[in-house]
């Protein structure tokens, strides 16, 4: 766990020393989700995708969560956030028939994103980079997919959910020229 996580900070800190916001305007294709929150809630936010060669740097910010809470984020199946409770995306996104587990494991689903964990203020400004999704082509394309932000954190073994609760937040994750 010490050895992927200090990998998880070595690839955040090349990429911010490397210019964030300068990378996100040249390369590979770009994707954009705005969360809205789902009928009862409050949480919104902001997801940026920039795909660069075999990688996806994704920038979250969010708010009104639960102040210090954890909640488990997904790519789901349809971007259809319709039904006013986010049931209408479906479930993870999953073409290659994996188990659900971490974002960064090997057996997973394309659609495992990190757990979103508010501050004091129930805010997430979070930077990652991802693997194994794609932007506007391919069979792991998550454009024209739901995302959604559960009530409470994913447990990384219930398959195939994470028991994650509720669907507080939903988005429907379109292509985005800068």
């Amino acid at each position: 766990m010490k050895l992927r996580s200090q990998a998880f900070m070595l690839t955040v800190l090349a990429w911010l020393l490397g210019g964030c916001a300068g990378s996100m305007q040249a390369g590979g294709p770009m994707a954009m989700a705005k969360l809205e929150p789902t009928r009862g809630n409050t949480t919104a936010g902001t997801v940026m995708f920039h795909q660069m060669g075999d990688a996806t740097m994704m920038h979250v910010r969010v708010e009104g969560l639960k102040p210090g809470g954890e909640h488990g984020f997904h790519v789901h199946e349809k971007g259809d956030c319709s039904s006013g409770d986010g049931m209408s995306t479906g479930g993870h996104f999953n073409p290659k028939g994996k188990p659900h587990g971490r974002h960064d494991d090997a057996e997973r689903h394309v659609g495992d994103l990190p757990s979103l964990k508010a501050d004091a203020s129930g805010r997430v400004d979070l930077k990652v980079t991802l693997s194994g999704l794609a932007i506007g082509s391919g069979d792991t394309d998550i454009v024209g997919r739901g995302l959604i932000v559960h009530a409470m954190p994913d447990d990384f073994k219930t398959q195939p959910t994470g028991n994650s609760g509720a669907r507080i937040a939903c988005a429907v994750i379109q292509r985005h020229s800068p």
